[in-house]
């Protein structure tokens, strides 16, 4: 069994009696019996004096790229960190003087909660406040990366490190590389897991998948997501308004058998052709042809890598109707959606020239220059 970072804080919990908190958090941060981080944290008598959600809200009841309003709970006030701003106001950082951080990730580097993470240490860099990490696995695995690194120039709410897309960090881990980068003057402390080792995924961690997003109901769809999401930045259909979206993929224009034969042998997984009526976001009420992907080997399927080949594929038959989208997109107005996802322009401008194995190999490049950077921040062996 792995033990959250939450366990080996509360062993120290006694040397915090005094302060005033502020909790980052979100109803998918729990102990190891389903009990909310921030629950347990009252429970054992902390000054919790305000309460900071992520995107989609605390209870994750807010669907994406939509504002998060305020509200209360416990009988404290909640503040959404993904409405107005992306940061608290100024006189909201008087009220406390230790930030607490405890948020599950899914181990992609666009998923925002990290970013939140950052921005908020940005703020808060020579504030002279503490804060502490309560570090969380990486669902996806400690030695799996793929992708190509985000390019400095492409930074935005989806990424604000040079990152793979897949990036087999912890939470703590990217904390530190953060705090590093970006020259952060701050006192924090990381509570590390118990019993994890880098080699371990979702699978041999011993615990229960907790949905940490509203389209992320289920643990294959976080192993799908790193090449599903940048669908978002297409006109087609991520599955979104389906019970698996990210699994679940197409639109009304893809003939599904047709889709399927071209895309060919897909190592680690089997697509199948699909039909489905997506109930909200695009083509909401309509019968959209697509596939549905169901992974039987987690270790030999490759995400990104599928979501480029698909992507591929769908430009090559129906090129008059694909289309990529344009911003904005998650609070970027000028650079294009895909390119802020993949980390440039270069994927989606040499789409049609490149074949997947060249661009394959340029990202292999990149990842294998970041194992020596990510190397300073490792906790775990």
């Amino acid at each position: 069994m792995v033990y959250p970072g939450l366990y080996a804080f509360l062993e120290k919990i006694d040397k915090y009696r005094n302060a005033k908190f502020a909790v980052l958090s979100h109803q998918a941060a729990c102990d190891l019996k389903y009990r909310f981080t921030v629950e347990v944290l009252l429970k054992h008598g902390l000054d919790i004096v305000a309460i900071f959600s992520p995107e989609h809200g605390f209870f994750s009841e807010v669907q994406d790229q939509k504002p998060v309003s305020d509200r209360t709970l416990w009988g404290l006030p909640v503040y959404s960190l993904y409405g107005k701003s992306l940061v608290p106001p100024d006189d909201l950082l008087d009220r406390f003087d230790t930030l607490l951080v405890d948020l599950v990730d899914i181990g992609t580097r666009y998923y925002t909660y990290i970013w939140t993470t950052v921005l908020l240490l940005k703020k808060l860099s020579k504030s002279g406040k503490k804060v502490i990490i309560l570090d969380r696995a990486n669902l996806l695995g400690g030695d799996f990366l793929e992708g190509p690194v985000l390019r400095e120039d492409y930074f935005s709410f989806v990424g604000l490190l040079p990152l793979p897309v897949v990036h087999g960090m912890t939470f703590g881990e990217l904390v530190k590389y953060a705090i590093d980068y970006y020259k952060l003057d701050i006192d924090i402390e990381i509570f590390p897991l118990r019993n994890y080792k880098r080699n371990m995924s979702f699978h041999d961690l011993g615990i229960d998948f907790i949905p940490p997003s509203p389209n992320m109901p289920h643990i294959n769809t976080a192993f799908v997501y790193p090449g599903m999401c940048l669908l978002e930045a297409t006109n087609i259909s991520e599955g979104r308004g389906t019970t698996r979206p990210f699994e679940i993929f197409g639109a009304p224009f893809i003939d599904p058998f047709e889709l399927v034969e071209h895309i060919g042998p897909v190592e680690g997984a089997v697509i199948r052709p699909y039909y489905f009526i997506p109930t909200f976001n695009k083509y909401r009420g309509r019968l959209c042809g697509g596939g549905f992907i169901h992974v039987y080997d987690f270790k030999k399927f490759r995400p990104f890598s599928f979501g480029v080949r698909l992507i591929k594929t769908i430009k090559s038959l129906y090129g008059e109707k694909f289309e990529f989208k344009k911003p904005p997109y998650e609070y970027e107005d000028e650079k294009m959606p895909f390119d802020i996802l993949t980390g440039s322009d270069y994927i989606r401008k040499n789409i049609d020239i490149f074949s997947l194995e060249d661009f394959e190999r340029e990202w292999e490049k990149e990842v294998e220059e970041f194992k020596n950077i990510r190397e300073r921040y490792l906790i775990y062996a």
